[in-house]
């Protein structure tokens, strides 16, 4: 961004910055608040938020705006939460509104569009090189966690950082030992153990937490990669010894070529004497113990011994 009749030192500042400059780093620069007005009065510059400039007139591009609100809030601020999830690539949709964490003990007066958040940890969570400032993935994650509404919407994000290959399990257990308090902790930390053995989805660890381990099954290998010519496909649960994969699919709508291409990998599959069971969303999570039962006997066909157990006094394999 090249801006012109500026101080050179002010100048670059303004371009590391998408053309977003504080009034105290113009008067830093030498300019002083007669030459600010000045600017702004004649349409060269902008503000954006009180004490916020933008040094051009044209609308700021989504960069440049985020750059405004973390200047707005100060030094040691940094974008984070659904923002920085953003930034990260963690999210696809921008959020309506940016989220800022400053230090735990500044108190910043709140602006339309801006939600601020408070954190003694702000220093260490905020990365220490990217730009504009934004809090670490795995910072970013945790903080997403601990607004979620539910559980599975925390694992959401969990599992959507570690399947986008953006942090691994052991780094998210890591930032999180150094909290004092995290909601769901314990079923995070049962869930970080899931995604390293191979649980991408939400819908895989329901199989996992709510068929296979309550009910005896034996364990599974989980997102086993299989290579056919030059394609690679992944079995989302595969009981290799026994020849039974099972595939879960959380997709609201299945689309004919989704379709068929399951199709296809099914097909492939049982050439080489695998079996695939295939159960939705609403399988899983409203029949669990018929969804075991089935994928019991089809193990016993195959060999496996059991013996299989009611997860509780209503499981329906006491009755069957």
């Amino acid at each position: 961004m090249d801006v012109p009749n500026l101080p050179e030192s002010l100048q670059l500042l303004a371009e590391s910055q998408q053309g977003m400059i504080t009034r105290r780093q113009a008067f830093g620069a030498g300019l002083t608040r007669d030459a600010i007005g000045a600017r702004i009065n004649g349409g060269r510059w902008q503000r954006v938020y009180p004490g916020v400039f933008a040094v051009f007139s044209g609308e700021p591009c989504r960069v440049a705006a985020l750059w405004a609100a973390v200047l707005w809030a100060g030094p040691g601020a940094a974008l984070s939460h659904h923002t920085a999830a953003e930034l990260h690539g963690l999210t696809r949709k921008p959020p309506q509104l940016v989220h800022v964490t400053v230090p735990a003990d500044r108190r910043v007066r709140r602006v339309p569009g801006i939600v601020i958040h408070r954190s003694a940890r702000i220093l260490t969570a905020r990365h220490p090189a990217q730009s504009p400032p934004r809090t670490r993935i795995e910072e970013t994650v945790l903080d997403l966690t601990q607004l979620a509404r539910t559980f599975d919407d925390a694992f959401g994000w969990v599992s959507a950082a570690c399947g986008g290959r953006l942090t691994t399990p052991q780094r998210i257990g890591a930032a999180m030992s150094q909290r004092a308090r995290v909601r769901f902790r314990d079923a995070l930390e049962l869930a970080l153990d899931d995604i390293t053995g191979g649980v991408h989805t939400i819908l895989e660890r329901r199989y996992l937490r709510d068929v296979e381990r309550p009910h005896g099954l034996p364990s599974a290998e989980r997102q086993i990669r299989v290579v056919r010519g030059n394609r690679s496909e992944y079995r989302d649960v595969l009981y290799k010894k026994y020849l039974v994969a099972v595939e879960t699919d959380g997709r609201l709508a299945h689309p004919a070529e989704a379709r068929w291409g399951d199709v296809h990998r099914d097909n492939a599959a049982a050439a080489d004497g695998i079996i695939t069971l295939r159960y939705s969303w609403s399988d899983v999570t409203t029949r669990p113990c018929s969804v075991a039962a089935e994928v019991g006997a089809v193990l016993s066909q195959r060999g496996w011994p059991g013996p299989m157990r009611p997860c509780g006094p209503c499981c329906t394999l006491r009755r069957s």
